[in-house]
């Protein structure tokens, strides 16, 4: 009888041990072919445990969302308020030794096109919905409640941080964003729409449409931070800075896990501020004007291949002078206007190098996507017709006079200034075509250079690629690239899961 009992007992164990064996297999099979489909990504059922005895229990596997295998990290650099025929890379005048770099290892997009403003743009990009299914027909300042306007993006569209955070990315964003309503702008909230919550485990920047480079307004996540107190303070040089730390720090931490960086500065907006070494590079190389630096434009243009062999210039706007028929003054104020543009874009474009020397001494650019965008619409000609000296001035509707203004050349783009440029120079940085930033006819405001470096998933080196590109197609581009599905997905925690 004993023999008996002993011998059910040992077929009862065996069968337990059996099952919580197969349970564990069974939990790692679940583990490792996660649905990438559906977001966030659920962790498996697990078969209950039977075992009441926890010294011969077997835990299941423990539940990670980890990326897919050799998934690249990715960066996305946009640069504001430049044109397509601003940078050396793409024809223009502008000495971008980073962008010209990028393209040399990788691919110059000619074809590629913005909307004609900053905050559609940046939520198109995001996204990759049409700027109208985020409701950002316009800038968030000027957000209406019609459909398509409101300034507040739906919970049915999700941002590409957001995905590739639940999918095994760390994300961080630095610069500039203007997709968050001004009335959500407070402690007060709601912070659904802030970076934090769209996606990115980081945010370092303004949450505006432009900053004083001097003494901008920092949040750090959704907390109001003061500015080193350095004479030598720059916020692209602090936005870099605190990139480039993040990336060692998480590389140090989690070296296997791929990151995810938006850097968007507040370059070129105006105000143009920048150290006056920068600017000082650039004297006397616009004396010429912008007439005939949009003819020097196409021919380099033409040169490089960028634009067809007989491409004529577009027509220049009626209400932009020649420059032959400026007085002196005026040719003075001008070209100094443009000699602080032009520095500070240089500037801006040495900065984003150093983020690109850190990701190289971490080893990790080969397998990087980056994506280099030369602005989110073109050139910007807000500066009107003389450019201006402080851009409060303009908003107070007060008209800045030639002599007002060349009371304080000597400070020209240094902390007592709000710069502008005079609205030719817009013009000629978006040659070869007409119009700039806020006009969406003729392509002057929404064409726009683009770079993509990726040694280890593009074979072709410095080659141009003139297919048409809208901003809408980054997101299924770094999608496929990290090997994941597109899907729709909803923020609404009641709704939160969605199938593609």
């Amino acid at each position: 009888m004993k023999k008996q009992i002993l011998a059910i007992a040992s077929l009862i164990i065996l069968v337990l041990v059996s099952s919580e064996a197969a349970n564990a297999k069974k939990n790692a099979t679940q583990s490792a072919g996660i649905d990438r489909t559906i977001l966030p990504i659920s962790e498996p059922k697990h078969t209950p445990i039977t075992e009441l005895d926890v010294r011969n229990a077997k835990a299941p596997p423990r539940f990670e969302v980890k990326a897919p295998e050799g998934a690249p990290n990715v960066v996305i650099v946009l640069i504001d308020d430049m044109g397509f025929g601003t940078t050396s890379t793409f024809g223009g005048p502008v000495a971008m030794p980073t962008l010209d770099r990028l393209a040399q290892g990788g691919l110059r997009y000619n074809n590629f096109h913005t909307t004609a403003l900053c905050s559609p743009t940046r939520q198109a990009l995001k996204t990759g919905r049409n700027h109208h299914t985020g409701n950002t027909g316009s800038i968030m300042e000027t957000a209406t409640a019609f459909p398509g306007n409101t300034g507040v993006l739906p919970d049915s569209v999700a941002s590409v941080a957001e995905m590739l955070r639940l999918n095994g990315y760390s994300t961080g964003a630095f610069g500039k964003w203007h997709e968050t309503a001004p009335w959500e702008i407070s402690v007060s909230g709601p912070y659904a729409r802030w970076p934090t919550l769209q996606g990115f485990d980081k945010f370092y920047g303004f949450m505006g449409g432009e900053t004083n480079e001097w003494a901008p307004s920092i949040y750090d996540g959704v907390t109001k931070v003061e500015p080193p107190h350095d004479p030598n303070y720059h916020f692209t040089t602090d936005m870099t800075n605190q990139a480039i730390s993040w990336v060692r720090y998480q590389q140090a931490l989690t070296p296997d896990k791929p990151f995810f960086v938006y850097y968007a500065p507040g370059a070129t907006h105006a105000p143009h501020h920048v150290p006056k070494e920068w600017a000082d590079k650039y004297k006397g190389k616009f004396d010429q004007g912008w007439d005939k630096l949009r003819e020097t434009t196409l021919q380099r243009q033409i040169e490089l291949g960028i634009v067809p062999a007989g491409t004529k210039l577009a027509g220049k706007p009626e209400a932009i002078k020649d420059w032959d028929k400026l007085s002196a003054d005026e040719k003075k104020l001008f070209a100094r206007q443009v000699e602080v543009f032009a520095g500070f874009a240089e500037h801006t474009d040495n900065e984003i190098g150093r983020l690109v020397k850190a990701i190289e001494d971490a080893g990790e650019l080969d397998n990087t996507l980056f994506i280099y965008i030369a602005g989110d619409n073109g050139a910007s000609a807000e500066g009107g017709m003389n450019g201006m000296f402080s851009e409060m001035t303009f908003f107070n509707a007060v008209q800045e006079t030639v002599e007002d203004q060349l009371k304080h050349l000597d400070q020209w783009g240094g902390p007592e200034t709000y710069p502008h440029m005079a609205a030719g120079w817009a013009v000629a940085f978006d040659t070869p075509f007409m119009w700039a930033k806020q006009v969406a006819s003729n392509f002057g405001g929404t064409r726009n250079g683009m770079v993509i470096h990726w040694p280890k998933g593009i074979k072709a080196k410095n080659e141009i690629r003139s297919q048409f590109h809208h901003v809408i197609d980054i997101v299924p581009t770094v999608l496929e690239a990290v090997h994941l599905p597109s899907r729709k997905w909803s923020t609404v925690p009641s709704k939160r899961r969605s199938k593609a």
